[in-house]
């Protein structure tokens, strides 16, 4: 399998590939192609790219290509079982597909306001009512899962799973902005990012040689 991802200081859909993958146990080749250069205008413009219109993530199954994140996970979870990735109580897994649907669907104001550069840590702004209410949305469904399936572990749903795929970018969203949380949400921030892959990720990172100055900056 071949992954073709962007950058990883500021892709959050290409950070939810990337961890598909992983999760998925299955080796794949890591192909990064800085986003918005000549080369990215390139490949976007080649057969590689074709099938997403020049959006990454992208995975190559042998002659099989799955673009968008939450595609990605499903591919993976057929390949490999599905209790890989989704909880195996019922109840959970319905709330966990929701949860992972909603992110993949919703919170425009918060992606804009709060771009992901894993690489920054901004001092807090001022947030729009509507991105504040995402963000109280956020909670909210993170309190619910934790409080009804988290048990002892510190995920979403106990183990790690698809849902905190979708999310963990939302972690380093509110790190990067200093968004103040509540006690239960800080400890399961600080667990994504103390995770394994998580923290390849963001150190691999800091190796990018690529800026993009709009991401940048504290506005």
């Amino acid at each position: 399998m071949k992954l073709i991802i962007g950058n990883k200081a500021y892709s959050s859909w290409s950070m939810r590939g990337w961890l598909a993958c992983k999760q998925s146990g299955l080796p794949f080749e890591e192909v990064t192609v800085p986003m918005f250069g000549e080369e990215w205008e390139q490949r976007r413009e080649g057969n590689e790219f074709a099938a997403s219109s020049g959006k990454v993530p992208m995975l190559w199954d042998g002659d099989t290509v799955v673009w968008d994140s939450l595609a990605i996970v499903d591919w993976l979870a057929d390949k490999v079982g599905r209790d890989r990735f989704w909880p195996k109580d019922e109840g959970a897994r319905g709330m966990a597909r929701s949860m992972a649907a909603e992110m993949h669907s919703s919170f425009p104001n918060l992606r804009r306001e709060m771009p992901v550069n894993v690489r920054k840590i901004f001092p807090p702004k001022e947030l729009s009512e509507e991105t504040i209410s995402e963000i109280a949305r956020i909670l909210e469904i993170w309190a619910q899962a934790r409080a009804r399936y988290g048990g002892e572990n510190p995920f979403l749903f106990g183990d790690f799973t698809a849902a905190d795929i979708m999310y963990a970018p939302v972690c380093t969203r509110f790190v990067t902005w200093s968004v103040k949380l509540p006690p239960f949400a800080q400890a399961y921030v600080q667990a994504i990012l103390s995770h394994s892959w998580m923290q390849d990720w963001i150190d691999a990172a800091q190796d990018e040689p690529w800026i993009i100055e709009k991401y940048e900056k504290a506005t």
